[in-house]
């Protein structure tokens, strides 16, 4: 490999971002197998937790809240290959930052986005699970994945909106 190419590959926090994705992934991966496995949401149903939680299974076809639904394989494959251009592009700008907030975010959206894109390359869509409801009110089905990413984009959001990311070490 040569050294830019490593350079565009690897940074000085690529190994921070990397184990947070690889650690989303896991984790979201864990939780699937046990919702889809041992406690067999789709047989069970709507499990409550709360008077406003509860567990539910939704396979979304569609991206962020169900939009753009996808019920080809032409057009499940497309969503497949968008979130592995999209992580490796968030991997290259990874391997660039010197902000550690600016990495574990990156690592949130990565871990997130790649376990989203498992669950549509092996079942078709993605398996969602968590439903807040309240007064009336219901917010759409999400699963561990999709906090993470959200998690990541707050992360995002919160540094290039602070001076955070301009106190961070210049490159050489």
């Amino acid at each position: 490999m040569t050294m830019s190419l490593r350079r565009t590959l690897w940074g000085p926090l690529t190994g921070l971002g990397a184990s947070v994705a690889l650690a989303v992934f896991l984790l979201d991966r864990l939780h699937k197998w046990a919702m889809l496995g041992p406690i067999d949401i789709a047989a069970r149903g709507r499990i409550e937790v709360a008077p406003f939680f509860d567990l539910i299974l939704v396979w979304n076809r569609g991206v962020s809240y169900g939009l753009f639904q996808q019920d080809t394989d032409a057009g499940r494959w497309f969503l497949v290959a968008v979130k592995i251009v999209a992580s490796l592009a968030l991997w290259i700008w990874l391997a660039r930052v010197h902000s550690r907030l600016t990495a574990v975010s990156i690592g949130l959206v990565i871990g997130g986005a790649i376990g989203n894109a498992v669950d549509r390359a092996v079942y078709g869509a993605v398996a969602d699970f968590f439903h807040f409801s309240a007064f009336g009110w219901s917010w759409y089905v999400f699963n561990l994945a999709d906090v993470a990413i959200v998690a990541g984009v707050v992360g995002l959001l919160y540094e290039s909106l602070t001076d955070s990311h301009k106190r961070a070490p210049k490159p050489d």
